[in-house]
């Protein structure tokens, strides 16, 4: 889940689509908290969990990738995670201090641009770590809003991502970073390797299908809506942006990242209006946005958005899995 915009909603979209493909569908579902904010961290775990993990520091946490390899031991073998009590998801909790961790992997980047193997190896540390996690059906990254090394090293190791975009004209400007910036890694990352030497290639993994990234689609989020006659749509200043994005999408990302628009893709994965005081609800519950109730605040016609937002939940990750079976 990726944007270079701030602010979009990605995290409670992210946490209630892992939980709802749990809890809903049965899926093995794991998520890491890839973000030094640690929003997802603070979303989704209880209070009592909370305190586990951050005052008996004993739980691994993402900041405990990273070291290993900084420490010239290779890669992380082995870790563990927490189960969130609500959202029933698997979560390798977030830390601050995986922030510090950015320049180690901007230094080591600098190295596969001259083919040298320990700056590819650090760079595919995340490839490696998905090696480990074979037991779930799906992994997410909930990642921060910036193009540096951090994300670099996830976005490459990813088979897709995700762009939720609040509905406003910087979320139209970050989407050329997006396309541009994956374009040219990808690049610059088989260049490097290319260059290598054969004899080292072998000791690299999954080498094949390595930075092969695709573009899943796209989320509307937190526009404002009216209602015409019986029909219900958005607000006329949203909705000129909205008419703008799937073109921005199609010339920005897709083009340049999946390098075909295919016509059987919904990239408009769904449209996500605003739900005021649910999204608060939720968050001081740490429970999904579908299945808050009145203990946790649920009155009157917030009942309604209740299962409105369930409803959209199951139409995104319908069209979610589908895109993958098709990109």
């Amino acid at each position: 889940m990726f944007n270079n915009k701030g602010g979009v909603g990605k995290t409670t979209l992210l946490c209630n689509l892992a939980s709802y493909l749990h809890k809903k569908m049965g899926k093995r579902v794991l998520v890491i908290d890839a973000d030094p904010q640690c929003n997802t961290t603070t979303y989704v775990l209880s209070e009592e969990q909370f305190l586990n993990v951050y005052y008996e520091p004993t739980e691994f946490t993402i900041a405990d990738i990273i070291p290993p390899l900084e420490n010239g031991e290779g890669y992380v073998s082995k870790y563990t995670t927490v189960r969130s009590t609500y959202f029933g998801f698997d979560l390798i909790p977030g830390n601050p201090k995986f922030a510090a961790c950015e320049d180690f992997l901007a230094s080591e980047w600098k190295d596969v641009k001259s083919s040298d193997l320990r700056g590819i190896r650090s760079t595919m540390l995340f490839v490696h770590f998905l090696t480990l996690c074979k037991e779930y059906d799906y992994v997410f990254f909930d990642m921060g809003p910036s193009l540096g090394a951090i994300n670099r090293s996830i976005l490459l190791a990813s088979d897709y991502f995700m762009t939720p975009m609040s509905v406003d004209i910087f979320s139209l400007l970050a989407l050329e970073n997006i396309g541009e910036s994956i374009k040219k890694w990808r690049k610059l990352f088989n260049k490097g390797i290319e260059g290598m030497e054969p004899s080292k290639k072998s000791g690299l993994i999954q080498l094949k299908n390595l930075c092969d990234i695709k573009f899943l689609g796209y989320v509307e989020q937190q526009y404002i809506m009216k209602t015409v006659g019986e029909t219900k749509r958005a607000v006329n200043a949203y909705e000129k942006i909205l008419r703008k994005i799937p073109n921005e999408i199609q010339e920005k990302v897709i083009i340049p990242i999946n390098g075909e628009l295919k016509g059987n893709v919904l990239y408009k994965i769904g449209s996500i209006p605003n739900f005021y005081s649910l999204v608060p609800m939720s968050q001081t519950a740490h429970k999904p946005i579908f299945e808050l109730t009145n203990v946790d605040g649920v009155v009157g016609a917030h009942y309604q958005k209740v299962k409105d937002y369930e409803e959209l939940m199951k139409k995104i990750v319908k069209c979610t899995i589908s895109n993958m079976e098709i990109i």
